[in-house]
């Protein structure tokens, strides 16, 4: 049985975010400001249903989305593409693959202990986060 996600997660630490935006062909200035950002998580995981909200001081990005069932998700607010996104579990880690312009694109989830980690993909480039739940 895959774990609840559920809960709200504080930024700890995130390792190559510039390389990681640099594969998706953000510009240096926006790369530059990202990296600065400490996101917040909140996730609210109801069966096959969750909500992934992800909440910076510029703006938050949400993914409202069903388990298992690809739809089309917009980017627009990272790096203005589309992808035909599709989030499953893998054991006890949360699997988005991405399918669109840039190979290899996606994400995983999963729990140790009360942190959650993210570890994100695109081409060739990694980028790791950890957030700490709080509540």
């Amino acid at each position: 049985m895959p774990p609840n996600l559920t809960g709200y997660y504080r930024f700890v630490s995130q390792e190559n975010m510039d390389n990681y935006l640099r594969a998706l062909d953000i510009n240096v200035v926006l790369r530059k400001l990202v990296c600065l950002l400490k996101p917040d998580k909140e996730i609210i995981h109801t069966g096959d249903h969750m909500v992934i909200r992800t909440i910076t001081s510029l703006r938050d990005y949400v993914m409202d989305f069903d388990l298992g069932v690809q739809f089309e998700e917009d980017l627009g607010p990272v790096d203005g593409r589309k992808c035909q996104t599709t989030v499953s579990w893998e054991g006890d880690q949360l699997v988005c693959e991405q399918l669109g312009e840039k190979r290899n694109r996606g994400w995983k989830h999963w729990l140790e202990g009360d942190q959650l980690h993210l570890r994100m993909t695109a081409e060739d480039e990694v980028c790791v986060q950890v957030f700490q739940k709080v509540k």
